[in-house]
């Protein structure tokens, strides 16, 4: 919609976030699900396909004869780009650009540089059960807003099997903040404090257990920029009220 061709769209996942005004169009399935008749009985000119995750599902409409563009953004650099290649697959490069633009120079006005020593760690949650670690983009945002991402040599990996996470391993890693965004559901506080063990967190006895849906920083869009307004938010409040009690990197 941001790039004014959401009058070509002929079918939406059903978590696709859309305005009243294209409220009507077709649902045609979970995000890694789509109901691969309705997709094609819809004779879409273009499917743009955003994660490995839809790796079957695009391999199937490929061979029934569609064209699809498959994108899988890991790194934040990545949104950006594939801004850049959306807009040409439509033809508006002109709004692809004003977009990028946008994009870039507003996370370039959220960066945080931090002294050594004064960047709060953080644990930032994908998933519940079994735990997962933050997708790539998510460490590179944690970074660029002066927080110290406390499981960044998992920001290479690129399947959420990769990055399993032992929860013991978060307790030796002692974070300052946990950030949850739990894909496709609301984050239960509870049961995250709940943890063996999570309760000689700081972050959990101070109370610093915070949720950003998942709209908003685990889909690799221009909407990623309310999520990393989130996150900035959550990391300056703690460094007012903290000083410079934060790890050293």
């Amino acid at each position: 919609m941001r790039l004014g061709a959401g009058g070509k769209l002929v079918g939406v996942s059903s978590f696709a976030q859309l305005p009243e005004a294209l409220a009507q169009i077709p649902r045609i399935g979970g995000f890694s699900t789509p109901t691969l008749q309705k997709v094609i009985s819809l004779e879409p000119d273009l499917i743009i396909a955003t994660s490995d995750v839809q790796a079957d599902a695009v391999a199937i409409l490929l061979k029934a004869g569609l064209p699809v563009l498959a994108l899988n953004p890991h790194r934040l650099c990545d949104i950006e780009q594939n801004i850049h290649l959306i807009g040409a697959a439509l033809g508006v490069s002109a709004a692809a650009k004003r977009l990028a633009i946008g994009f870039a120079t507003e996370l370039a006005s959220l960066r945080v540089p931090r002294a050594a020593g004064t960047r709060p760690a953080i644990f930032f949650e994908e998933w519940p059960d079994p735990l997962v670690g933050g997708i790539g983009w998510v460490g590179d945002l944690i970074d660029h807003l002066g927080g110290l991402d406390v499981f960044a040599e998992l920001r290479s990996k690129r399947s959420a099997n990769e990055r399993r996470i032992d929860p013991n391993e978060v307790l030796a890693r002692n974070p300052d903040l946990i950030v949850a965004s739990w894909c496709g559901k609301p984050v239960e506080v509870a049961q995250i404090c709940a943890r063996p063990g999570w309760d000689e967190l700081p972050a959990v006895r101070m109370r610093r257990v915070h949720e950003i849906h998942s709209d908003e920083i685990l889909q690799a869009g221009p909407n990623i920029l309310r999520g990393a307004r989130a996150l900035s938010r959550i990391i300056t409040d703690y460094s007012k009220y903290n000083g410079a009690n934060g790890h050293s990197i």
